[in-house]
């Protein structure tokens, strides 16, 4: 008695230090955090607190007839049968910006389906804007829910210049309940991009190029039909890392285009005997063998349908014609030799991008749309049983900057907010990394003579 008595003395001081390191731990973590955060913070608590109530009121228990083993040994012979016992599931609350993230344990009768028929009831008690329940695993569910609308909370990206982990991860930006949204880029021959002007199309790719410039093995050509020169569009900051550009010239648009399905024979060529594989993406883009993206703003220029008998239409129209096939056959057949486009347009309808090419691109996100039509060119007939998520709902001001897609495993669309790049940060990146901008066909001729392959002559550099 005299030892535990000795114990004793020691393990409250103990105690009580450890509960000071844990409040001094919460409260510096409240001090430094933003203010979005510490509201989340507080509301956390009043989670956590509230939830044995909350649960039984909204139907997430689930009542134990069996008594518990301490319960049957101290139960006497003859004696009143123990009461039922009422299980309320273990939950963990983690805090952000937005709201909170619960992650709770399934019950049985209490499983995934419950959680989603009780998320309306756990918005309004929990003072969300909305709630979601995804699986979190075998027996566990999370609910995330936002205090405020990530959707029409403008966001900034600021690109840190270093080379990303993975060339097959493109971040797109948060959805609706503040997950980061990234999508696959292995294996896609084409995404279009699609919305009305000031929408945000141009801004997303912004950021796609500037994430991915910092590595060598990702090399850029641009086709912009806004303008004549690069210096006078979205994309004179970016310029510097882009081994081709061409504006809205339709002849210097065409030779762009042979020129890349010439690269795109050869590298279906050589592919076997260079690097071992029929399918570039079983070994991964590399600087002697980079991911080359075709970028087409304002792709509807270099497509559209000349209509008359005069020489001069003719041209074109021959032109618009040869575009478009050599557009295909780059969407069609340039997936396994590393070859991506990306197509821009205001609508992808039909007569702006031909559907043999826009059918064919697995990734389609459009931004804010005037009308239906447009919507279901951009996105597939699907999005008419889905009119909350349509983008024709995103033509409020406060909604620039969000984009609608498909996503893989999720029912319905996704509605994402993607960040603003600034100018500065653009033409930073660029300047930074324009050491690294390549032609692909002449890292193929350096690829060859390196490996002892016969090639034809080198080719002169694309010119901007």
């Amino acid at each position: 008695m005299d030892a535990v008595t000795g114990y004793a003395s020691y393990a409250l001081p103990i105690a009580i230090a450890l509960v000071g390191v844990w409040l001094l731990v919460t409260v510096v973590r409240y001090v430094r955090a933003d203010r979005g955060t510490r509201v989340s913070m507080r509301q956390a608590v009043r989670v956590r607190w509230g939830w044995v109530r909350l649960a039984r009121m909204a139907g997430l228990t689930v009542t134990d007839k069996t008594p518990s083993l301490l319960a049957q040994i101290a139960a006497q012979k003859d004696g009143v049968t123990p009461a039922p016992r009422v299980l309320t599931p273990k939950i963990k609350v983690k805090p952000d910006q937005y709201g909170v993230i619960v992650r709770a344990r399934t019950l049985p009768q209490v499983g995934l389906e419950e959680y989603q028929k009780a998320a309306r009831f756990l918005a309004d008690a929990w003072r969300c804007t909305r709630v979601s329940v995804l699986p979190d695993g075998p027996g566990r569910v999370v609910i995330r829910g936002v205090r405020s609308d990530p959707l029409t909370t403008p966001t900034e990206h600021r690109p840190t210049g270093r080379p990303p982990t993975d060339l097959t991860r493109w971040e797109l930006g948060v959805d609706e309940y503040a997950a980061r949204v990234c999508v696959s880029l292995a294996n896609v021959p084409g995404v279009t991009v699609a919305g009305v002007p000031g929408a945000g199309k141009t801004s997303g790719v912004n950021k796609f190029v500037c994430d991915f410039a910092p590595s060598p093995a990702m090399q850029i050509a641009t086709a912009d039909g806004k303008v004549s020169r690069a210096s006078e569009g979205d994309y004179a900051d970016l310029v510097k890392r882009m081994f081709a550009f061409c504006g809205d010239d339709l002849d210097e648009a065409n030779e762009l285009f042979k020129r890349l399905v010439e690269l795109r024979k050869r590298r279906s060529a050589t592919i076997r005997d260079v690097l071992g594989v029929k399918n570039m993406w079983h070994v991964g883009p590399s600087p002697q063998w980079p991911l080359t993206v075709l970028i087409i703003d304002e792709a509807h220029t270099y497509f559209r349908e000349y209509k008359g008998s005069d020489p001069t239409t003719k041209r074109l129209a021959a032109l618009t014609a040869e575009n478009a096939r050599l557009v295909e056959d780059l969407v069609k057949k340039g997936r396994s030799v590393g070859i991506l486009v990306i197509l821009i347009s205001q609508k992808t309808t039909g007569d702006a991008i031909p559907t043999f090419i826009r059918d064919v691109c697995p990734i389609g996100l459009s931004f804010a749309q005037k009308t239906v039509e447009a919507a279901v060119a951009a996105l597939g007939e699907d999005i008419r049983n889905w009119p909350d998520a349509s983008p024709v709902t995103l033509q409020d001001p406060a909604y620039v900057g969000v984009a609608v897609m498909a996503m893989q495993g999720r029912p319905g669309y996704t509605r994402i907010r993607t960040p603003y790049v600034s100018d500065t940060d653009a033409a930073r990146v660029a300047e930074d990394t324009s050491h690294l901008t390549a032609d692909p066909d002449l890292c193929l001729d350096a690829l060859l003579r390196s490996t002892g392959r016969t090639t034809a002559a080198p080719r002169a550099p694309l010119a901007k």
